[in-house]
């Protein structure tokens, strides 16, 4: 495990705002390691166990599919917790992606 790596992960995931989301391969382009959308991957699966404040439930695929859901004890939570933010989700995946996805390369 990449500790420094998955620490600059987790420092653009507390950036996400509020009924946004954004995905894996976006987060590893704007830490310019383009190729490693795996890698935030296995660091959000880890996230719960280094900070419970992270709010990995806002990470998706590239395609707004919801993915790491069951890394969040139950497989609904990550639905739920998008949902409990104005995210439409139907058959695990994001309604109207374009129109809630934060790309930190353009915002930050």
């Amino acid at each position: 495990m990449n500790d420094s790596f998955f620490l600059k992960v987790y420092e653009v995931v507390k950036l996400i705002p509020y009924g946004r989301v954004t995905s894996y391969g976006a987060i590893a382009r704007y830490l310019g390691s383009g190729r490693s959308a795996r890698m935030v991957g296995w660091a959000m699966n880890h996230s719960h166990t280094f900070d419970d404040s992270i709010p990995a439930h806002r990470v998706v695929n590239r395609n707004g599919m919801l993915t790491g859901k069951h890394h969040f004890g139950s497989p609904d939570i990550m639905q739920q917790l998008l949902e409990s933010e104005g995210i439409s989700v139907i058959n695990d995946k994001i309604i109207n992606f374009t129109d809630v996805f934060w790309d930190p390369a353009n915002e930050l």
